[in-house]
């Protein structure tokens, strides 16, 4: 009873997680998407093995909670130790804040959400330190607020699964990953398609509910917290079941080999479909996209291209005059559409210059996007391809000595290159442009005196494209025909600009004076 007692905030923790998994297996075989029937021992199957795995997920997932209660201490706070560990988070704190560190590199609101982080626990160390008389009841509070926030992933995730499901019929795949992306969007979709203020308020509701019963039914390991020697044993435990975890998880994954969907779904965990879809950033391309059969495809095809034979793309494009070697430059915009254009039904005279482009240019009207994201349309225009199932190809592994624009141009005897304002390490440009034998030139080629402004972006394409001119003028010295595609940066957020260089009354509106 007294090592239930040591241990009671990991077993009712654990026990709710048990519970929640098996109510939310049970709503998911009934739910009217599940369009399967079970036998018994395939229902017994999805029960046990599913509960099995569950359990050991939770345990890999239970780390920071491990963590936190085998660091619950006193002698910390004895000198001299307490100072110690104060002024190393002191100093932390300051450096995050007054200096330049690797967060600022990442951009975003990732500095201060490490400032914030850092400073709280620089706050709560402070007062546990010196404020001893209310050691206890500051702890009770940061235990409660602990449980709080395992209790409200646990329900929270239950929630997001069976949406998920009600959704596609599916545990979490590589579109849930892709909705952390798009974090904007898809809690607008959230706000538009639910009752979403009843939902969150029955689920604040249930998780201060259950918080209160665990911290209540728990408080003897606070009131009575182990020794040194007890935590090691704790220690043991924990790494003990990490271990075999590690080992289990995928071994128990592996038996989801059903030839019915719905059957290795339901005895799949949600969250390792989540870790599979995030590391492997693929999609079923024949579960999420519509097909026509092969005779079908190609004989429309065949209506648009000439030359297609049988069940091959593959045609001759011949020409009856020798090729000219003009220099190529392909200048992809960021954030662009052709609904700002005056020569795609625009009134408001947004973009002038490239409106007279059009007039006097070829102008292609019957283009289609294939992506929301930069590196979706890079993808695009340098393979030629349509939407990828799961992530671009640009940021997989296998992207590299593709058939690209590119290699076409080599193949001709070109130069070519990849030029962007920013660091081509953002989305694994440089991976991707550099194993297809594209030269880059991006933020690192840059000397100083050749920027006159940047942001977290790179620099402004005014820096860019005199740098590409550079670039190019030494190119033709070499008289060698040369490719290189531009990809430009200043139409993204944050949208700063140098000063004096766009007069805009608003600075949120794309209107020009």
């Amino acid at each position: 009873m007294l090592f239930f007692k040591y241990k009671s905030p990991l077993f009712y923790i654990i026990f709710l997680y048990a519970i929640v998994s098996i109510l939310l297996r049970i709503a998911l075989f009934f739910h009217p998407l599940t369009q399967s029937n079970f036998s018994f021992g395939e229902s017994l199957q999805i029960f046990i093995i599913g509960m099995i795995s569950d359990f050991f997920v939770f345990i890999l997932c239970s780390t920071f909670l491990w963590l936190y209660l085998l660091f619950i201490s006193n002698s910390k706070y004895n000198k001299p130790w307490g100072y110690i560990i104060f002024g190393i988070l002191l100093t932390l704190f300051l450096y995050i804040v007054f200096f330049n560190t690797i967060l600022n590199e990442y951009g975003g609101s990732l500095p201060e959400i490490v400032q914030g982080f850092v400073g709280i626990k620089l706050l709560l160390f402070g007062l546990l330190l010196f404020l001893p008389k209310y050691r206890a009841t500051i702890r009770l509070v940061l235990y409660s607020f602990t449980i709080f926030l395992f209790v409200l992933i646990i329900i929270q995730n239950a929630v997001s699964e069976f949406f998920f499901w009600n959704e596609f019929g599916l545990k979490y795949n590589f579109i849930a990953v892709d909705y952390l992306v798009y974090t904007n969007t898809v809690i607008g979709n959230i706000m538009e398609s639910y009752p979403v203020i009843p939902l969150f308020s029955i689920i604040g509701v249930v998780t201060i509910t259950i918080t209160y019963f665990i911290v209540k039914k728990s408080n003897y390991f606070l009131e009575n917290i182990p020794s040194f020697k007890g935590k090691l044993k704790n220690l043991g435990i924990y790494l003990v079941l990490f271990l075999v975890s590690l080992f289990a998880i995928p071994k128990l994954a592996s038996l989801e080999n059903s030839q019915n969907v719905f059957k290795n779904e339901l005895q799949a965990n949600g969250i390792y479909k989540f870790y599979l879809a995030f590391m492997n950033s693929v999609l079923d391309y024949d579960k999420f996209y519509k097909t026509l059969p092969t005779d079908e495809a190609f004989a429309l095809l065949k209506k648009e291209i000439n030359g297609i034979r049988d069940f091959s793309s593959i045609h001759k494009i011949e020409f009856e005059v020798d090729e000219i070697k003009k220099n190529v430059v392909l200048i992809t915009i960021e954030s662009y559409s052709a609904d700002f254009m005056k020569a795609y039904g625009n009134e408001k005279n947004i973009t002038p210059f490239l409106d007279s482009l059009a007039n006097k240019s070829l102008l292609f009207t019957n283009l289609y996007a294939v992506g929301n994201r930069t590196v979706r349309g890079l993808e695009a225009v340098t393979l030629s391809l349509p939407p990828t199932p799961g992530e671009s190809v640009v940021k997989r592994e296998d992207n590299k000595n593709k058939f690209s624009t590119g290699s076409v141009f080599i193949n001709k005897g070109y130069q070519i290159k990849y030029m962007y304002g920013g660091d081509a390490y953002f989305d694994n440009m440089e991976s991707f442009f550099g194993g297809n034998n594209y030269e880059i030139v991006d933020k690192k080629t840059f000397k100083p005196e050749e920027i006159s402004f940047s942001n977290i972006w790179g620099v402004c394409d005014e820096d860019m494209f005199n740098k590409a001119i550079k670039t190019m003028n030494n190119e033709a010295n070499q008289k060698k025909p040369f490719f290189n595609h531009i990809m430009t940066v200043s139409n993204h957020r944050p949208f700063t600009y140098p000063k004096n260089k766009i007069k805009i009354e608003d600075a949120k509106s794309r209107e020009v004076v």
